[in-house]
């Protein structure tokens, strides 16, 4: 709130001026009638990210709440029409989703109006524009060639991006190019050399632009520098490369960071200097970037304007350039427009007064409007930046908008006058306690509000009128200030708001505190290595506040040592070393002031001194009992020596000897620096003390007993603890607890007074007496009750204190109910979740534990499973539950299962049963896979079914792939199976190769763990063995001779038997089929076309298909997709162990062109042998 001048009608402009009275700041009520006040706008210029919302924020207070509209470039801006427009709740902001929108068809100048039936506040002209970051043009930069030593420029040229883009230059890998006096990069983007190296030969300068908004980066072409040696440039005197000529010029505005840049080129590299002609450089605002090439001044003023002067110097001369800075300035406020709170009648002001360069134009605005369209108030004139209200009226509130504008910028506020009639009110809150130290100012606030604006008195202690003078000052805004507190200040404060409508107190209470001191400060000290250094810092404060003392070394934390230890006040450093020297300082600080003072430590060498020798301390001798009471005893002694080794502290003993004869408790420790102690004793104890010295080695030897000295009965101080109630059967409840000892006992005759009743009841306690014994049982309860209980020691003298209530239950018995409403839900093929319906409380009869889940299986739902006995499964399920998860389960098979409620009595009766079936789930593995046959290029599988199925089971997948002599993989090959299939034979595989094979079941539900088996084939007598050469085997060699002999003895044979058959006519039928690949073989009978004995040549004579061998004698896989070991079992024909051929086989063969010349050799034992070298 504002009241700045008061209008007397009749007096002059002057008088006015006189006359006016101006009120701080305050806050209209919000529960008043009240003109809209704008809290929240956006800035003036608002660039915004296309990828995000654009928000305008507009929001305002008022009384009626103001309701908001928007213009766009000076129009109506619809947003109820506009889909893509949000408003927010409870205020004028806008939400503009561009997701599915050109961004581009939202910019423009927006501005919001806040209304309500008292006015009409304006926002800004809020500017909205959209973030760019455009893509570099297409060039094509051409290599730049250069002499070393000349200058050169290397041009960035970045595309206009909004905000400007950030430059910077670096080269193929991403990094920086490196800048220094000679190298350095104008604020304009672009790249300067004062002088070129041979080093500068480069092709990759790249000069990129970051757009802060998008966060995004471009690249422009890189730029190919070569700097050639054949004809250098020689030294020269400094020029300028920028600015160029002699002079320039620069306007910078009010408020700003001016920026001045000089690059000069030369050889030797120029050095750049700057001065201010005819003044100083403001050393406090000035900073140099760029190797000094950049001047900058922060936060500029009208004293900024002048000629500046930058030098470039090198040793063969100097240049000069000289810059004329010129400051303008945008409108800026000198006294901005404030709110008016005015009584009808009352007279008031509103002031605009800017200042600007050049000098803003004034414009004023009532509600939105220019105020020469705004309708006609007499009572309203204006005088260039003052409008004066005078006699207002009650309705004629409204918002007033001074806005000043020159060519840089404008200034727009809003003031409303809010015309009211309102009783003070005091905004302080009250009985507000205000703390403060001796000899400090004290503020003492009554924050009022109220139409007219009320008069502010103050009272202390309700009597004595306080009025402004020493030491009071009372405030325009009603504070009370006391320029120097003192105690006699204290007590209570009054301060009342009147007007003519009206009076209001509030009371606030000052308190004066005693300032913090510290009485005794810490002194230097000089130790040495290994003793002890003791710093004390006694302080004094108000016993009201709460202190707190802090150590600091070195204005930092103490170490985290044990040596350093912290008292009350002083600080203690044991043992100490180098590394503790240093300036020590307490600090004390209470809520209000602090107090703090130093010292230092210094550390010197230790003095050798003559071995010690440490040892156990004497015994204290001459204990002595005075000042006796029934409770307590001094106890006095003297201590014995304590040979080198400091007494750190004294135990203190007592022996009973009235129960507990010749045991020693331990009773107190006391410092070793006490010879005294005052020990707090127990009735009816027959005591005798010793004490103990400790020091560093150990415990001295115990002094001799003190005198007996015997304290009188007494009622017990004390009941007995750990008070329990548990039932250990339906129908009782046993109290138990821990009885006092002998030594707690306080007298003869200890019995123990044991009290319950039912809780809830109201009803009498009863009770029962019992001695030398920890519990006592109660008959004949209720089940499960809870029940107060208490036990009350007492002995001959008296009755112990009244003893706490603890709450006990009697006995359980098992549950009555059980759980209803079974549900299961299967969620897979394992886990199933429970739901039951929970039994009643009372029919727990009980501490409820939780449900019992009792599940078996059944048995499988394949219809060829066998039915076997499952073992039943539990589950407890803790607490008050109503559902469980079943895991685990089998799949495809049917449970039943029931559920218990448990007490910790047992269980109830079961529940009804439920069966449930789990769905189909993936099987187990193939209970076995094994390889039954191999020969040289086929294997014989065999597996088992899964030993669970756990479901229908749908077949089998067969994986397989070679594994080569480095025990690389080779390629998987995938076959399928049905259900009823456990054996194939894979054919076509590679000869003495390690084939790796995966099994794995499956159902519906997918495929089961597989399970792996590893088979060589047959060894081929070419391929040497994976792990171990067998041709090195005696074993082997043996074998391989006895075969071969076999094969000459078979083949001579052979060759006899054939001559006697006479000749086939082979060649006709190689004639008549020119390719022996393209004829099959026959399979009726096994055989192998026409190459049988004579007895066959009834049959069709064809060739074997694939019967081609090389020279070498084996098998060559590759020339065929048949082996011959797959028809070795059909017909005559026989194969060695290597695959080739043997058997009725004689005439000439074709051999494929790749194979060389036809052989025409007669068939012959020789011939054939050659097959097998």
């Amino acid at each position: 709130m504002d009241r700045n001048r008061k209008w007397v009608p009749g007096l002059g402009a002057a008088l006015l001026i006189l006359l006016c009275h101006v009120t701080s700041a305050l806050e209209v009520p919000l529960d008043l009638p009240q003109p809209p006040t704008i809290t929240l706008q956006s800035p003036k210029d608002y660039i915004f990210d296309p990828r995000e919302n654009i928000v305008i924020h507009c929001e305002a207070k008022g009384k009626p709440t103001p309701s908001f509209s928007w213009t766009r470039n000076g129009t109506h801006f619809d947003v109820e029409k506009d889909s893509n427009v949000l408003t927010k709740p409870g205020s004028g902001t806008l939400v503009i989703d561009i997701s599915g929108e050109k961004a581009e068809a939202y910019e423009g100048t927006y501005q919001c109006t806040a209304h309500n039936e008292h006015g009409t506040a304006v926002s800004n002209n809020i500017v909205i524009r959209q973030s760019r970051s455009p893509l570099w043009s297409k060039e094509r930069n051409e290599a730049i060639t250069v002499q070393m030593g000349v200058s050169l420029v290397l041009q960035c040229r970045p595309p206009a991006g909004l905000p400007p883009p950030v430059i910077f230059w670096m080269d193929n890998n991403f990094q920086r190019l490196p800048l220094d006096k000679r190298v350095s990069q104008a604020l304009n983007g672009d790249l300067y050399f004062s002088n070129v190296l041979p080093e500068d030969t480069r092709s990759d300068y790249i000069c990129y632009a970051r757009f802060p908004h998008t966060q995004t980066i471009q690249q422009k072409q890189p730029i190919s520098v070569i700097v050639l040696n054949n004809s250098p440039e020689g030294e020269r005197p400094p020029g300028f490369m920028m600015p160029l000529g002699p002079a320039s010029a620069k306007m910078v505005l009010r408020g700003e960071t001016l920026e001045l840049e000089c690059i000069a080129e030369g050889l030797p590299t120029p050095d750049i200097s700057w001065q201010k002609d005819g003044g100083e450089l403001p050393s406090s605002r000035m900073s140099f970037h760029n190797f000094k090439k950049t001047l900058m001044i922060s936060d500029v003023n009208e004293a900024d304007a002048g000629d500046y002067r930058c030098s470039a110097t090198n040793n063969l001369g100097n240049a000069h350039h000289m810059i004329k800075v010129s400051v303008k300035a945008a409108p800026f406020w000198v006294s901005a427009p404030r709110n008016l709170i005015l009584a009808p009648n009352e007279t008031g002001i509103l002031t605009c007064r800017v200042n600007g360069e050049p000098k803003p134009k004034i414009t004023w605005f009532v509600n939105g409007i220019r105020l020469e369209n705004a309708p006609e108030d007499h009572s309203r004139k204006v005088e260039d930046d003052t409008v004066i209200l005078s006699n207002v009226q009650t309705g004629s509130s409204a918002v007033y908008q001074c806005n000043a504008s020159n060519e840089f910028g404008y200034l727009m506020a809003n003031a409303f006058v809010s015309v009211l009639a309102e009783a003070p009110r005091v905004l302080t809150p009250p009985n507000q306690v205000y703390q403060v130290i001796a000899n400090h100012p004290a503020l003492l606030h009554c924050a009022s509000f109220g139409s007219p604006i009320p008069t502010i008195t103050w009272f202390k202690d309700s009597q004595t009128s306080i009025r402004n003078g020493d030491p009071y000052v009372i405030h325009e805004n009603g504070t009370l200030e006391i320029h120097v507190a003192q105690p006699l200040n204290s007590g209570k404060y009054t301060c009342i708001a009147t007007n003519n409508l009206g009076i209001r107190e509030n009371h606030v209470f000052l308190e004066v505190k005693e300032p913090t001191r510290i009485l005794k400060q810490p002194e230097y000290k000089v130790v040495q290595r290994g003793m002890s250094a003791m710093f004390e810092c006694k302080v004094k404060h108000d016993p009201s506040l709460i202190p707190t003392m802090t150590w600091l070394k070195d204005s930092g934390e103490l170490p985290d040592d044990e040596r350093f230890v912290v008292d009350t006040d002083s600080l203690t450093i044991k043992d100490v070393t180098d590394e503790d020297e240093g300036t020590y300082t307490c600090i004390m600080n209470t809520t209000l002031d602090r107090d703090s003072a130093s010292a230092m430590l210094t550390v010197v060498e230790a003095t050798p001194t003559p071995a010690i020798v440490h040892e156990k301390p004497d015994p204290p001798t001459d204990l002595e009992l005075t000042d006796q009471t029934e409770r307590s005893v001094q106890l006095t002694w003297i201590p014995g020596d304590d040979h080198n080794s400091p007494t750190e502290r004294f135990l203190i003993q007592y022996e009973d000897l009235l129960h507990q004869p010749g045991v020693w408790v331990n009773l107190s420790e006391v410092a070793g620096t006490s010879t005294t102690a005052r020990l707090s004793l127990s009735p009816y104890i027959y005591y005798s003390f010793r004490v103990l010295a400790l020091n560093r080695v150990g415990y001295s030897r115990p002094s001799q007993p003190s005198r007996q000295y015997r304290t009188n009965p007494a009622a017990p101080d004390e009941n007995p603890s750990d008070v329990k109630g548990v039932g250990t059967e339906p129908g009782n409840l046993v109290i138990s607890w821990t009885p006092l000892t002998g030594f707690k006992s306080n007298g003869p005759g200890l019995e123990y007074k044991v009290l319950w009743r039912q809780k809830d009841t109201d009803g009498e306690w009863s009770s029962r007496s019992v001695a030398n014994v920890s519990q006592c049982v109660v008959s004949g309860t209720p089940t499960f009750q809870p029940y107060e209980i208490k036990v009350q020691a007492f002995n001959d003298y008296g009755s112990g204190p009244e003893p706490e209530v603890m709450i006990g239950y009697s006995g359980e018995d098992l549950p009555l109910s059980a759980p209803e409403s079974l549900q299961v839900m299967v969620h897979n093929s394992t886990l199933a979740e429970v739901h039951w319906e929970p039994v009643s409380i009372p029919s727990v009869r009980g501490k409820l534990q939780g449900y019992k889940v009792y599940y078996r299986r059944e048995r499988g739902l394949h219809a060829t499973e066998e039915e076997t006995d499952q073992e039943e499964q539990v589950l407890t399920f803790s607490g008050n539950r109503s559902e469980g998860r079943l895991p685990g389960l089998q799949p495809y098979s049917l449970y039943n299962l029931f559920i218990r409620v448990v007490n910790s009595k047992g269980e109830g009766p079961q529940s009804s049963s439920k069966t449930f079936e789990t769905p189909e789930g993936v099987p187990g593995p193939p209970s076995f896979l094994n390889v039954t046959t191999s020969s040289l290029d086929s294997l014989t599988l065999q597996w088992g079914p899964p030993m669970n199925n756990n479901g229908r089971l749908a077949g089998y997948t067969l994986k397989y792939q070679p594994v080569n002599n480095t025990n690389e993989l080779g390629p998987v090959k995938v076959m399928m199976f049905l259900a009823n299939e456990t054996t194939t034979t894979l054919g076509n595989l590679n000869s003495s190769m390690l084939y790796k094979f995966y099994l794995s079941a499956k159902t519906i539900k997918g495929s089961g763990p597989i399970v792996t088996e590893e088979a060589f084939t047959v060894i081929d007598t070419a391929v040497p063995s994976r792990q171990v050469d067998i041709a090195t085997q005696g074993w082997f060699i043996g074998l391989m001779c006895a075969i071969a002999l076999l094969i000459l003895v078979l083949l001579i044979v052979c060759f006899i038997k054939r001559n006697k058959g006479g000749k086939y006519p082979v060649k006709e039928k190689e004639d008549a089929h020119q390719d022996p690949e393209i004829q099959p073989m026959k399979e009726d009978d096994g055989t192998f076309g026409e190459y049988r004995s004579m007895e066959s040549d009834t049959e069709d004579h064809k060739p074997l298909k694939g019967s081609r061998t090389p020279s070498n004698g084996t098998v060559r896989r590759d020339e065929s997709d048949d082996s011959l070991v797959d028809y070795g079992e059909g017909g005559d024909g026989q194969f060695n162990e290597d695959g080739s051929f043997i058997g009725q086989y004689s005439g000439k063969k074709e051999k494929d062109t790749h194979e060389g010349n036809e052989s025409s050799e007669a068939p012959s034992p020789v011939n054939a042998m050659n097959s097998f070298v």
